[in-house]
């Protein structure tokens, strides 16, 4: 049932709240687990690449499943498929709490991304069509800031958790929280989907894009492992151009496909998705692999790593709703290239980081990294949606996340090959820092190229949106 507690001037925020609130909890789930890793590498007794998967498979399936999340909301309700995908998480939080080997944890978060990807294209299309477009950026900067706050903020609360309680509370603390977004939601989040035609699953689109995505991601975790020339890892690069053909020609002769080729022909769609893949490939590797120096090499404990980002963090929270604001003023063009030109500045001065660092080498990367990420995470996310009718929007917001999640994976994966690269002893040995920084060092030098080419990539597609789409005559819901 709709509720009928707030007028719906007021709702339209209280709704932005409750959605906020849970997506603040999926996001958190990608960073999160960062500064734990040395803590789970020693309960669980594994290794580096095991320590990959643990992050990676949240990733990877909350990308796989992104874009159907989005057609299951179109098609069944928004707040329905929202609330199926929060239980989900909720449920598979526990179960990687009660892990007890790297194999059942690294299944459970493959679940709870699952559930991550029912979730977060229902925000967004909730939002697209509760808010009309003049306050549509504003209510977009407010849920990438709360998305970006908690990707920063996640390294600090898993420290705290994991140095005071223990690892497994890094995933407990979802069960409680969880529990009151569903009610949150189930209260104050209005019902909707897409009318405008009839939806259906497509299941072959949905197989060919998983197996593409996972072999490309696994091959390059383990390519050091069994060799970049070893049948295997050859094997993989192969089934993924296979994979990634077949899911393009499938996608082409689809009636209903679950990625809409056609919406690539719009520029503004087409380049905020290429920056959304850029910017996700360069910083998740920084979380993770930073979050190991600090630790591994520098000495930190976890809430110091954790406490490390709180600059960043603070940054994104000031920053990204006024990124937001204006970019329903001055378009999102150019807030983008900058953002992307300071992220690749940031990259540039941790690839200085070495063994005699401290914070005060760190603090200036994550300043620039902060107000970078804030100006471009907010209009990035504007112009995609922007670019599309609201009717498209469950569609056009799986399809951005998907970007995002895949360019995390690959940035652990290619940053995590690079640096393997530059290691050939255990880590006990008096070689092993230099030998980590070394490689860490090219591995961000990778990054700040990445990110640059962002910008370029911003400043030469995104364009100002020059009317109104249709759905701005469309008022928030009602009660």
């Amino acid at each position: 049932m709709k509720a009928r507690i707030l007028a719906p001037e007021n709702r339209k925020w209280w709704t932005l709240a409750a959605l906020s609130f849970a997506l603040f909890m999926i996001m958190l789930d990608n960073t999160v687990v960062n500064v734990a890793l040395p803590s789970i590498q020693r309960d669980l007794g594994i290794g580096i690449s095991e320590l990959e998967w643990i992050v990676t498979a949240y990733a990877l399936s909350f990308a796989v499943f992104l874009l159907t999340g989005g057609k299951l909301a179109d098609r069944f309700g928004r707040r329905r498929v929202f609330l199926i995908g929060l239980a989900v998480f909720t449920l598979s939080s526990l179960a990687c709490g009660l892990a007890g080997s790297a194999g059942l944890l690294i299944g459970a978060r493959t679940i709870q991304g699952v559930g991550a990807a029912l979730m977060m294209p229902a925000t967004l299309s909730i939002i697209s069509a509760v808010f009309p477009a003049r306050e549509r950026g504003a209510a977009i900067g407010i849920w990438a800031g709360v998305s970006a706050m908690a990707l920063a903020i996640g390294p600090l609360i898993g420290g705290l958790l994991t140095e005071k309680a223990n690892w497994n509370w890094i995933f407990f603390i979802n069960v409680p929280v969880g529990a009151l977004g569903i009610v949150a939601a189930f209260i104050l989040v209005p019902e909707s989907r897409d009318e405008s035609a009839v939806q259906r699953l497509d299941l072959p689109g949905l197989i060919t894009s998983a197996v593409a995505v996972f072999a490309l991601t696994y091959a390059l975790i383990e390519a050091n492992t069994y060799g970049w020339t070893s049948a295997r890892i050859l094997a993989l690069f192969a089934l993924f151009a296979l994979s990634l053909g077949a899911f393009v020609l499938l996608e082409l002769r689809q009636r209903a496909p679950m990625l809409d080729l056609a919406l690539f022909r719009i520029g503004t769609f087409a380049g905020a998705n290429v920056v959304a893949l850029m910017v996700s490939l360069a910083m998740f590797g920084v979380f993770f692999y930073i979050s190991l120096f600090m630790q591994n090499i520098l000495g930190y404990s976890a809430i110091k790593a954790g406490a490390t980002f709180l600059p960043m963090t603070i940054l994104i929270i000031l920053v990204a709703p006024l990124a937001g604001i204006l970019s329903d003023r001055l378009g999102s063009r150019w807030l983008m290239a900058g953002g992307m030109t300071l992220v690749a500045g940031s990259l540039a001065i941790f690839a200085q980081l070495d063994t005699t660092s401290d914070f005060w080498n760190i603090l200036p990367g994550l300043l620039i990294g902060g107000v970078g990420m804030a100006l471009t995470m907010s209009p990035m996310t504007s112009a995609a949606l922007s670019a599309v009718s609201v009717d498209k929007a469950g569609v056009a917001s799986g399809v951005l996340n998907t970007f995002r999640q895949v360019g995390g994976s690959l940035g652990i994966a290619i940053l995590g090959a690079i640096l393997a690269s530059y290691v050939s002893v255990a880590p006990r040995s008096p070689q092993f820092a230099d030998q980590f920084v070394t490689g860490l060092q090219h591995a961000l030098y990778t990054s700040a190229g990445i990110a640059l080419a962002a910008a370029v990539v911003a400043a030469s597609t995104i364009r100002k949106r020059s009317s109104a789409p249709a759905a701005d005559a469309v008022e928030a819901i009602a009660a």
